[in-house]
């Protein structure tokens, strides 16, 4: 073969092969083209469910709020549904900021004949044990709001509520008064108890109540920003003074006789009447047709 035809033949073969070459990128190029859009499709549909679905919580500024303390306490003033009407209109004035005195029609969580059981726990004086035997038996839920000094010395009886289904609430860390406090002291308060009980029961709080029930505006919008709602009452009576225990059964008419609808009761389980008394309770607002619930 002359050099000529050898040349000639040696440019056919890389004008073929080139040809091959170019027919295999475009296949795999098609290919990938092919696959690449579900993965991208895919994402795209992700974050535009992401975009929908998020919401985001309207933060109040809190130095617009009213700072000035409130002293609660449910008062003696009842309305035709033997509700107090204080804790009625403080519902309708606070609720917005996270308040709860009581469970209005409108509430979801609080149709007719619905009852919260509350509890504070500032201190232990050998009664909540029988409390929590009760509430078993009888398959009742309710809140316990602890202190600092609670759950650090009475982890046992901490970790039975939450083993019990209980509702642990936040009574704050050293129980001061909020409203007297900074704002950045009343953060704190909620957030040292909350992270302490998170750390070591494993448990995440998110209803408390302020301590002797002193609260303001800017107090319940703050607690409502770091996910609390604000739990005060619309029945409590003189039952914390463990050196008078008072009657059981005069104690006992006290609670039946103000059973109202959405009704939250606040009692002290160093009350020693409240242990003995609270079966009799709950079986008496069960005969009335109410429902034990929590907040």
């Amino acid at each position: 073969m002359s050099r000529k035809n050898t040349l000639l033949l040696s440019g056919l073969v890389a004008v073929f092969m080139s040809a091959i070459f170019a027919v295999n990128s475009i296949f795999y190029a098609s290919a990938a083209a092919k696959k690449q859009p579900s993965t991208s499709v895919t994402e795209s549909s992700v974050t535009a469910e992401a975009r929908t679905t998020q919401t985001t919580q309207p933060q109040i500024n809190l130095s617009s709020l009213d700072s000035k303390k409130i002293c609660w306490g449910q008062g003696k003033n009842f309305d035709e549904l033997n509700r107090p009407r204080d804790a009625v209109t403080s519902q309708q004035k606070y609720g917005n900021l996270g308040g709860f005195f009581i469970g209005l029609p409108e509430d979801a969580n609080a149709n007719e004949k619905k009852i919260y059981l509350t509890f504070d726990e500032g201190y232990e004086n050998g009664y909540t044990s029988k409390i929590l035997d009760t509430l078993k038996q009888k398959k009742v839920k309710a809140v316990f709001f602890i202190t600092g000094d609670y759950a650090k010395r009475e982890g046992d009886l901490v970790q039975r509520m939450i083993d019990e289904g209980q509702v642990v609430g936040n009574h704050t860390w050293r129980h001061y008064s909020m409203p007297e406090k900074s704002l950045d002291t009343c953060r704190e308060e909620l957030s040292l108890l909350h992270d302490y009980v998170k750390e070591n029961f494993g448990y995440e709080m998110n209803v408390m109540r302020p301590p002797k029930g002193e609260f303001s505006e800017q107090t319940l919008a703050l607690a409502s920003q770091m996910g609390y709602r604000t739990c005060l009452w619309s029945f409590a009576y003189k039952d914390w003074d463990a050196n008078a225990p008072g009657d059981t059964t005069q104690s006992l008419n006290k609670l039946n006789e103000r059973l109202h609808c959405g009704a939250v009761y606040l009692l002290h389980a160093v009350s020693p009447t409240n242990a003995a008394i609270l079966g009799d309770f709950i079986d008496y607002a069960r005969s009335q047709g109410y429902e034990f619930v929590t907040p």
